[in-house]
């Protein structure tokens, strides 16, 4: 079993892969070819995905039983004692320009002091 999944690709290559598999949602195909041709499948993803982004998952005998690659995502696959796991970048957290305002809230005068 192979799954691509395309996200902002030329829609000559979604053409091109509905040659091998099936399209079962925008950008999302599955099918069950051989070894050689996921391959060149995926070789040809790359050189024609442009700007967009692509991940290919297939079975595959090991733990998981399957596996996967990635092009262009932020997040990637690593190796961890024998399993493939994902790391996600790590977001910073935003950082307000201004400073709080002075001075007690709203919500704290009313708990203090009652409904006015």
């Amino acid at each position: 079993m192979t799954i691509i999944i395309l996200t902002n690709c030329p829609a000559g290559l979604r053409g091109f892969l509905t040659r091998w598999l099936m399209e079962i949602s925008p950008g999302v195909f599955i099918g069950g070819p051989s070894a050689r041709i996921r391959q060149a499948l995926w070789d040809e993803v790359h050189q024609y995905a442009e700007t967009g982004r692509a991940l290919l998952a297939y079975t595959t005998n090991n733990e998981q039983g399957f596996t996967f690659e990635t092009r262009d995502h932020k997040w990637h696959p690593i190796d961890h004692d024998g399993l493939t796991l994902i790391r996600r970048p790590k977001t910073k957290p935003a950082v307000s320009s201004k400073p709080p305002p002075a001075g007690w809230s709203n919500a704290s005068k009313r708990r203090r002091y009652g409904k006015r």
